[in-house]
């Protein structure tokens, strides 16, 4: 959790390059890193890490947080840049990215969503808003079919995403997501 009062620049520093070493660990799956060997690759002691997490798991929790508050507020941004299909396209993109993050936290994943924390099932609602309101602006525009919802999409990129961690798992999820892209734009054939 965060300190409830604001923290001094030189501490704000060591807490994101503590979240920055341990996401990237994570990211090349090494999701048992230990915290000394974040705080090395973050460059303070362990004692600093502990200072700003409690707990490994909370230093896990709070990669993963920041991972889903940057993801939930890239759709403003992506449709202020894009079209609509193309905003959603990038924030599929987004997601493959974010799922590879997840798949290095696997394990300490697992032992926080075994707790009664409501912070997943937050996450998954506000990424399916997220999803909605691309699905929405596109509707809109014209360039994407109705009917589909944020939940259904999130739900199927999950699916993609929780392909076995394969050597080159992200660039054939991205493939498949390119296809199911596809799938959403407005003159795609219906199915019956």
């Amino acid at each position: 959790m965060p300190p409830s009062r604001p923290l001094r620049a030189d501490a704000r520093r060591n807490r994101e390059a503590l979240l920055a070493a341990a996401r990237d660990a994570f990211l090349v799956g090494d999701a048992d890193a230990h915290v000394e060997e974040i705080a090395r690759r973050a460059g303070v002691a362990v004692g600093t890490l502990y200072r700003h997490f409690e707990t490994r798991e909370a230093l896990v929790e709070a990669v993963y947080r920041k991972e889903v508050d940057e993801l939930c507020a890239a759709p403003a941004e992506l449709l202020n840049q894009h079209e609509p299909d193309e905003a959603l396209r990038r924030f599929l993109l987004l997601l493959v990215d974010h799922a590879a993050v997840g798949k290095g936290m696997a394990v300490a994943l697992e032992r926080i969503t075994a707790t009664d924390s409501p912070f997943f099932d937050n996450a998954r609602t506000r990424m399916a808003n997220a999803l909605t309101q691309l699905l929405d602006a596109g509707v809109t525009a014209g360039t994407l079919r109705d009917g589909v919802t944020g939940t259904t999409l999130l739900r199927a990129l999950g699916g993609i995403c929780g392909m076995r961690a394969t050597e080159g798992w992200q660039d054939e999820a991205r493939q498949i997501t390119a296809i199911l892209l596809d799938g959403l734009r407005s003159d795609a054939p219906r199915a019956r």
